[in-house]
């Protein structure tokens, strides 16, 4: 997949330095082969499956949301046609981490 396929800013973000204060964080990285895959993207989609945030994962494979308390999916896409949804409850002051192996 291409860094410019879709306009997503390029995530790459630091999940060690994050504290969820008084937001709901969902954050998670992607790797293939135990290595961190740069140019995946990450969806954050309401229960009804509607569009909210996307990124694309950077050097490190990360990826981070701030979100509304409640329920919410992350959908992560890849090359090689990988493609997996996870549902997550989101909560001002906790972190959701997410592995995801592509």
């Amino acid at each position: 997949m291409s860094d410019k396929g879709c306009g997503a800013p390029v995530g790459g973000v630091a999940l060690a330095d994050v504290d969820a204060g008084d937001q709901a964080v969902i954050q998670g990285v992607v790797t293939r082969d135990g290595a961190p895959l740069r140019g995946a993207y990450a969806r954050l989609l309401n229960t009804s499956g509607d569009f909210a945030g996307e990124v694309a994962t950077g050097d490190e494979g990360t990826f981070r949301f701030f979100a509304a308390d409640g329920d919410w999916k992350v959908r992560v896409l890849a090359s090689q046609g990988f493609t997996a949804e996870y549902a997550v409850q989101a909560e001002v002051g906790k972190v959701i981490d997410l592995k995801v192996e592509a």
